[in-house]
């Protein structure tokens, strides 16, 4: 038996809905935009551990029971963080079904490429370790160490923000809080410095 669902992604979510009309079912998620996504889409019984994986592993704990039912993650082919190891160490236990698969890009679109090298982009947003070393592949791969010198990168976390190695942005900031909320945070942060220049 399924206590709840746990969800570290709205794509996780968007899948699981295509794939089932259950609503009733508690759904815990890493953030806020992943419980925005699922109340979107029926879930009834949704909590946000308002941050990580890590976050989300200390909700379960405190509102679940391992003896009450199994739990299970939904999630993509490539998984940030060891959920299903933290609270197997709790006693839970944990299945992790892959429903979906965020596949990277080889190369920056035209666009993308012409925008960067012209100076058009001022911000880069890194909602994850994984999007932040695509992109620095990809930016390497195109060589654009002198492209980004006029971007500033702002990432979700310190894991992000690593991942980018030694890019030469103009600025990078990390988001207080792990989420896209704390992200968002930085950005208005950074918008008003820059305003009151």
């Amino acid at each position: 038996r399924v206590q709840a669902v746990l969800c570290t992604s709205a794509n996780g979510v968007r899948a699981l809905a295509r794939r089932t009309g259950e609503r009733g079912i508690a759904l815990f998620a890493v953030g806020e935009a992943t419980a925005a996504r699922a109340r979107a889409e029926g879930f009834a019984r949704v909590e946000s551990a308002g941050g990580n994986v890590e976050d989300l592993a200390a909700l379960v704990r405190e509102r679940l029971r391992p003896e009450a039912g199994r739990l299970l993650h939904v999630a993509g082919s490539d998984v940030a963080g060891d959920l299903a190891g933290a609270l197997r160490d709790g006693g839970f236990a944990v299945d992790r079904i892959v429903l979906y698969e965020a596949r990277p890009v080889v190369s920056f679109s035209a666009p993308t490429e012409a925008a960067l090298r012209n100076g058009v982009v001022d911000f880069a947003l890194f909602f994850s370790p994984r999007t932040a070393a695509v992109f620095a592949r990809l930016s390497e791969q195109a060589g654009m160490s002198t492209a980004l010198r006029g971007v500033t990168a702002v990432s979700i976390s310190a894991a992000a923000d690593r991942a980018l190695g030694d890019l030469a942005f103009r600025r990078r900031l990390v988001a207080k809080k792990p989420d896209q909320d704390g992200l968002l945070a930085a950005l208005d942060q950074l918008l008003a410095t820059e305003r009151a220049r």
